[in-house]
């Protein structure tokens, strides 16, 4: 079952049966909830996966005159208010890159809707406001980018090296295409307004979450294997799983190692 929402601000897909145990999937910027429909489809008989498009991506519109210092935590909550309508939380998580920077605030601001996540190549945001400062003025620049040539911007995207083992992945072409779906403008605006300079930091926060977690990392994206190890030895819930062979995109780069770990982990009950 295939149902399609535009009740609230953000587009929500939702595939499977809503009395079956509930997923949340949310995408990585350039994507749309459609990148998990592959995930969604495996898991339909035992689960229902709720597909959102974040702000700017996929059917989800965006404010362009959005304060960059209160979006991110304004979407997060927006999100939150969706979940609470339509999802019968408690639910599982499960965030990628972006999404995943989402995922972690809103397991931080509003823990009483998730029983377990999965957080994959994400961050808990910047240390230091001069980190997200300098950030933001280098995604201006991106965010202009896009405006001015977006295939120029999506072809010069994925020539970063995190992405280097996608690009030698026989879906890279495809997974190409899918991003240039998008509106531009629309892509600027989020870069703008939920990119990682906008984010607060949550390294202090942190340790505060009860919630369980496992952070996925793939083993050539070195830069979040890192990050993942910093923020398993802050998060007393939560453990790190590192995919052999993989980049940043390792949900894509190994889907079925993806599966069996996320069944695994969300299917394993806890002690009591």
């Amino acid at each position: 079952m295939t149902i399609t929402s535009s009740e609230s601000p953000l587009h929500v897909t939702t595939i499977g049966d809503s009395s079956r145990p509930r997923i949340i999937f949310l995408h990585g910027f350039l994507g749309s909830g459609n990148d998990w429909l592959p995930v969604a489809r495996h898991l339909e008989k035992e689960n229902c996966s709720i597909l959102v498009d974040l702000p700017g991506h996929g059917e989800s519109g965006i404010a362009e005159n959005g304060n960059p210092d209160h979006f991110f935590t304004e979407t997060v909550d927006t999100l939150a208010e969706e979940l609470t309508r339509s999802a019968s939380p408690p639910c599982f998580l499960v965030g990628y890159s972006m999404g995943g920077r989402i995922a972690i605030s809103l397991l931080l601001r509003h823990p009483h809707l998730f029983s377990k996540a999965i957080i994959l190549s994400a961050s808990p945001g910047l240390a230091t406001e001069q980190e997200r400062i300098s950030r933001q003025e280098s995604d201006e620049g991106i965010a202009r980018k896009i405006e001015r040539n977006f295939t120029g911007f999506i072809e010069a995207w994925y020539q970063q090296p995190l992405f280097a083992t996608l690009k030698n992945h026989p879906v890279f072409l495809e997974t190409e295409q899918k991003r240039k779906i998008n509106n531009p403008q629309n892509l600027a605006s989020a870069l703008r307004l939920l990119g990682t300079g906008c984010q607060p930091s949550l390294w202090d926060e942190l340790p505060q979450n009860k919630v369980p977690i496992q952070f996925f990392a793939g083993e050539k994206d070195l830069k979040f294997v890192e990050i993942g190890r910093q923020m398993v030895n802050l998060c007393s819930e939560s453990t790190l799983e590192i995919f052999p062979g993989c980049g940043h995109t390792l949900h894509i780069e190994n889907r079925e190692l993806f599966l069996e770990r996320l069944t695994t982990f969300f299917n394993k009950h806890q002690p009591s």
